[in-house]
Order: C-alpha cells, then sequence, then structure tokens
C-alpha cells in the first residue's frame, strides 16, 4: 500500500504541520498531573520531542500546535522556533469541555495551505512520516484483535471508502486502524473547515474530528489515500499500559540527538 513518492513533483510535498495537544490525558495520570500528556517520556525522550526532531528531519518548515491542558509548558519546553522549523500556538481554553473537533476547528484561520494533521500522543519510526509528506493521504494499520477505535475501509485503488466507528463485533470486510495522522491539499482544508464550521454551529464540540472526515468521504466531497503504517513501528498512548508498550517498541538508545538549536 506504500506510495512511490518519486512519482510527486517535489513542489507538492507538504511544509506544514498541524500538531493537536490539547487534551488532559486522564488516562495517564498521575504521569501528566503537571505536564501535558505529549511531554511524557518514552525511554528517556518525550513524545513531543520525537514527534519535533522527526519533523525537522523531514524538512517542515512550520508547526501550528493547538495547546490545551498545562499548554504553557509546551511553549516552554519549544519556544518558537528549533532549527529551520518555526513553531506557532493556538491555545484552546476550552479544552476541558471540547474535543479535537474543536482543536481542529481553531486552526481554520491560522493554517491556509496544504499541511499534515498530527496527535500528540503518537511515537513513531522515523520514516513513515515520510509517506504522509504528500497531500490527501491517511495513515491506516491492518485492524489487529488488540487494537481499538475507529477504522475504515479501502477499495481496490486504494482510496478510503467508509469510516466505521470503534465495535467489538465480528465483522467479515477488511478493516483498518487509523493511525490520526493525515495529510490535506488545500481545496480538501477548504471543505474539512467548511463541514467543521457547520458541526461547531450546531454545537457538537465534543466530537471526534473524524466524523467530518466520514460524512465528507460519504458525500463524496473528500478522497483519502491510505498508507500503510503496518512496515515499522508505531504507537499510540493513552494509558500506562500503552506507554509500557511503547517503550517496548521505542527502548532507550546510548545517544540522543538534540533538537534545539
Amino acid at each position: 500500500m506504500n506510495i512511490n513518492t518519486e512519482s510527486y513533483d517535489s513542489d507538492n510535498r507538504i511544509s506544514t504541520a498541524l500538531l493537536l495537544a490539547a487534551g488532559t490525558g486522564s488516562r495517564l495520570f498521575p504521569i501528566t498531573k503537571d505536564a501535558p500528556k505529549c511531554l511524557t517520556l518514552v525511554s528517556d525522550t518525550s513524545i513531543l520531542e520525537r514527534l519535533v526532531a522527526n519533523l525537522k528531519k523531514q524538512g517542515f518548515k512550520r508547526l501550528v500546535i493547538v495547546t490545551g491542558y498545562k499548554g504553557d509548558c509546551i511553549v516552554d519546553f519549544l519556544g518558537s522556533q528549533t532549527g529551520d522549523l518555526s513553531i506557532e500556538y493556538i491555545h484552546n481554553p476550552l479544552y476541558k469541555t471540547t474535543n479535537n473537533i474543536y482543536s481542529l476547528w481553531m486552526a481554520r484561520n491560522t493554517i491556509n495551505e496544504p499541511f499534515v494533521l498530527l496527535e500528540s500522543d503518537l511515537v513513531l519510526e522515523n520514516s513513515l512520516l515520510s509517506q504522509m509528506m504528500y497531500p490527501d493521504r491517511m495513515a491506516v494499520a491492518k485492524m489487529q484483535p488488540w487494537l481499538n477505535g475507529t477504522t475504515v475501509t479501502i477499495n481496490k485503488d486504494n482510496l478510503v471508502t467508509q469510516f466505521q466507528p470503534g465495535t467489538i463485533e465480528n465483522y467479515t470486510d477488511i478493516r483498518y486502524k487509523t493511525v490520526n495522522i493525515y495529510s490535506f491539499s488545500l481545496s480538501s482544508w477548504r471543505a474539512v473547515s467548511k463541514k467543521l464550521n457547520q458541526y461547531i454551529t450546531e454545537g457538537s464540540v465534543n466530537s471526534y474530528y473524524e466524523i467530518v472526515f466520514s460524512k465528507l468521504v460519504a458525500e463524496k466531497n473528500l478522497f483519502l489515500e491510505a498508507i500503510s503504517f503496518d512496515a515499522q513501528p508505531w504507537y499510540e498512548i493513552d494509558t500506562i499500559a500503552d506507554l509500557a508498550e511503547a517503550e517496548k517498541l521505542f527502548p532507550l538508545v546510548a545517544s540522543k540527538e538534540v533538537i534545539f538549536s
């Protein structure tokens, strides 16, 4: 399912990333008592530091972060620039009562270019992100018994055709787990923003943003190419148990790259 990026014009490479980091990380308490989840250490390196180092390696130039819970900790940790990567912040003051649909909506006027959307609780092998640097893609992994959450189905052209909510019921079709990394062209982002406005106006501030993507895909107003993340390790950290599993996949290394310069 991997795409040969050599067939794409280098001018189409995305250089802006949007990171959602507003949540309270309550399931990681007490680790998150004094800091946001993204500053949780995985084998002595925080989730955020790993992500930012990865973005820099891939040549990103702009990072926009939506903060909420303990947002000042993120600002203090990263500042406004690291190497060639500029960093901007949007604060979600309603982080306690809203979900990621609201955080994504808050970025609608700040980002006006193609971008990669990431969640701040992901740890992943560096090479995986390189496959997401072209517009209108969605990271997926083949559904396994130990995974849970939103899944999607994919057609023979490798396009996402349907989103399904998490279920423990048996199913016969091949499903893929969402990895919560997306890339959008400007036209796709405008369609997403329009639909986000509709949901927020109607008061759906505590939903997941997948409800918007699902609706647009069903309406054939959003076309996302599936990119498999099965070949290299990645992990989404929500709980203490998740953290333990992630540290098995990403063990401590002798030397650590410093991301700040």
